[in-house]
């Protein structure tokens, strides 16, 4: 997956322009200051670039930076934009969340339709395990293997059927993956990616501030401004019969609608 502040009131849900302050913020704090030509030394009392450096390094006045921080600027060019993304260092997943907060757009959360189709292809897929996540990391369909993986979702009452939930408030999910804060960060930063597509979703902000309420860890990496897309990679997971299991993944992204994200389908396959 491809790695993005928010605080405990739930973050970029509900407020696009000062969601992207938030995140400016956040991004500009990463940055040391040595690594982009700027001395740090001891006496600096701000975390990463002060404002005026940021500016600076993007070519654009302080006070049109501050005004976007403030979310009083609406709307930036898309050359300020990418002005913005190349001071900060942004990767693709980043830039695009930038973009979306800049933009402004409210969209509509999706609805979790799983047609007969997908259950189908999932059913199909009985050597591998999968699941199927919407934009607020429920697990709306799964396969028996893929079930059985994360923690027993077949069982009534075994698990939260969120991922989110069941990462950050149920032991049991440090013993199943084991490259558990990994994982924790990859959710975080997918809820991240939700909140500034869909910021008049309430569940989805209801999720976000019981996590940042119940979960100390939750926060913290919130407030680090994590984004992340799902894509493919390698993780570890500890399998009820099987014991440790590296396992190559792949996620497919089913539109519910044009132009919506919809539903992600995350497939498992033995490490080569």
């Amino acid at each position: 997956m491809n790695g993005a502040s928010g605080g405990g009131e739930g973050g970029e849900v509900g407020e696009p322009r000062r969601a992207l302050g938030r995140f400016l913020r956040a991004r500009r704090g990463r940055v040391a200051p040595e690594h982009v030509g700027i001395a740090g030394g001891r006496r600096r009392r701000v975390r990463g670039l002060r404002r005026e450096e940021l500016a600076q390094l993007a070519g654009i006045s302080v006070d049109y930076y501050v005004r976007l921080e403030q979310g009083r600027a609406t709307q930036p060019s898309p050359e300020v934009l990418d002005a913005l993304a190349g001071a900060l260092g942004l990767d693709t997943a980043e830039r695009r969340h930038l973009a979306t907060l800049a933009s402004g757009r409210r969209d509509p959360a999706p609805e979790a339709r799983v047609s007969p189709l997908l259950r189908r292809l999932l059913d199909s897929l009985d050597g591998f395990p999968a699941f199927v996540t919407d934009h607020r990391l429920d697990v709306v369909a799964c396969n028996p293997p893929g079930a059985e993986l994360i923690g027993g979702l077949d069982e009534p009452g075994r698990r939260d059927r969120n991922q989110a939930r069941y990462l950050f408030l149920d032991p049991a999910a440090r013993n199943v993956f084991l490259d558990w804060r990994d994982r924790a960060a990859e959710a975080v930063g997918q809820l991240r990616v939700a909140a500034g597509r869909y910021p008049d979703d309430a569940e989805l902000a209801a999720l976000i501030g019981e996590l940042s309420a119940r979960s100390e860890e939750f926060r913290q990496i919130w407030d680090t401004g994590e984004v992340v897309m799902c894509a493919a990679g390698r993780k570890r997971l500890r399998h009820p019969v099987r014991g440790v299991l590296t396992l190559d993944y792949e996620t497919l992204h089913v539109p519910a609608g044009p132009g919506e994200q919809g539903l992600v389908v995350h497939v498992f396959s033995p490490g080569t």
